[in-house]
């Protein structure tokens, strides 16, 4: 018996969704105001993420790691001063693994390096020509920089693919969109492909009429509840309480329980300060999250605190009270397997009560506030170092008071 538990654990630890990502790459040429967008939604088993400070051997940068790593080796998506920004999404096609081998064992080392010395794509693209093979790399690579370039390299042991997302011919409609599988892999191997259908949808039509801003990307993909090979959009009210029980089961959605944050990177247009670069930043299981922007400028000094590891607790504050509201969404524990089922209606309801809705204008209130300030720093080209602090202390308190009246928390 003890023997068959062990094999199922090793089975469930192994599955390729844990290790998991949504991201795109968005070409500033379909953004409304032109600035090229870096989006991930991160899927692991570390659940408590926290926003990092690192000064860099060439650029100082911040980005996403592990909570309870007390000195990070690993970033998971991240921007330096000069506004070079880079993402992962682990692939699952492109290297035949041998035994006892870890699947992209330097994805995030690599990147935290490349963080450190790159300042455009196409240092990006030298650096991959340069690092020892065979690299310990199975990932697709999403990079924006301050000259308006926006590209994803499909990157293995000994080679990559290049597709350029200002590029007609690899990207017709301004964006490139990856889950867990790479287009120069085998085919139909990975994972993530009910996701990458989904995300392609929504993305397609926003593309043309140039819905595309970091706002948007929060709402519409990270927080997405459509499953297009069932055909179902659990937003239509068709899977809440009256028609069914209100509860669901987590199965393919960009949305997932095991999502533990979601980021978009703001670029900027040729010719701006690169230091207005934002990293909008929402801990935890986005549904239940908020977004926060991040700069690089002044990092060294302070971020928001809600953000940043408290060693106490191992966790940022604000990763701690998401875990903690995601918890009661995912409240069903009787047996193997049920932490599958999710409380939809507890969620999102007809009465809009639902924890996603009431955060809805918390989250508007955010981007309202920070967007004004960044809007002004944009307009002298700098960024305010006293205003930048003075707007994470309002940040602070903000969310930490509605997070109070709202869920007691």
């Amino acid at each position: 018996m003890k023997k068959t538990l062990l094999i199922i654990l090793l089975i469930v630890c192994s599955f390729p969704g844990v290790y998991a990502c949504t991201a795109a790459v968005i070409s500033g040429k379909i953004t409304p105001d032109g600035r090229p967008l870096l989006w991930k939604s991160r899927d692991t088993d570390f659940m408590q993420n926290s926003v990092r400070y690192f000064p860099g051997e060439r650029y100082p940068f911040v980005g996403i790691v592990n909570s309870e790593e007390k000195n990070p080796d690993e970033v998971w998506i991240g921007t330096n001063s000069v506004g070079f920004s880079l993402m992962n999404t682990q692939s699952y096609n492109l290297v035949d693994m041998k035994e006892n081998e870890e699947r992209g064992a330097a994805n995030g080392r690599v990147m935290c390096r490349a963080l450190e010395v790159c300042a455009t794509v196409s240092d990006f693209r030298h650096f991959l020509d340069t690092i020892a093979k065979p690299s310990q790399i199975e990932a697709n690579f999403g990079v924006i920089d301050a000259q308006g370039g926006a590209a994803l390299f499909e990157v293995d042991y000994h080679k990559y693919i290049l597709f350029d997302a200002n590029n007609p011919k690899d990207a017709p409609c301004g964006y490139i969109a990856r889950t867990n599988f790479s287009f120069s892999g085998e085919v139909n191997r990975g994972a993530g492909y009910v996701r990458y259908q989904q995300e392609e949808k929504i993305l397609l039509p926003a593309s043309a009429m140039n819905l595309i801003t970091p706002a948007w990307t929060f709402s519409e993909l990270a927080r997405s509840f459509a499953n297009p090979v069932l055909g179902i959009d659990l937003k239509s009210g068709d899977f809440n309480r009256p028609k069914t029980t209100g509860w669901f089961v987590d199965q393919d959605f960009i949305a997932r329980r095991a999502t533990a944050s979601a980021v978009v990177v703001q670029g900027v247009k040729m010719g701006e300060n690169p230091e207005l670069t934002t990293m909008w930043t929402a801990l935890g299981y986005p549904p239940v999250s908020v977004a926060v922007p991040v700069w690089v400028k002044g990092a060294d000094k302070k971020l928001p605190a809600l953000l940043v590891t408290d060693d106490s607790i191992q966790a940022a504050p604000f990763g701690k009270k998401v875990f903690d509201l995601s918890k009661k969404v995912f409240s069903y524990d009787q047996g193997m397997g049920t932490y599958r089922y999710f409380n939809w209606d507890l969620l999102y309801n007809a009465d809009r009560t639902g924890y996603m809705q009431r955060l809805v204008p918390v989250e508007k209130e955010v981007f309202s506030r920070s967007e004004g300030k960044l809007n002004e720093w944009r307009s002298t080209g700098k960024v305010d170092t006293k205003q930048l602090y003075l707007l994470y202390d309002e940040l602070d308190n903000y969310l930490t008071e509605q997070y109070k009246e709202l869920f007691g928390i």
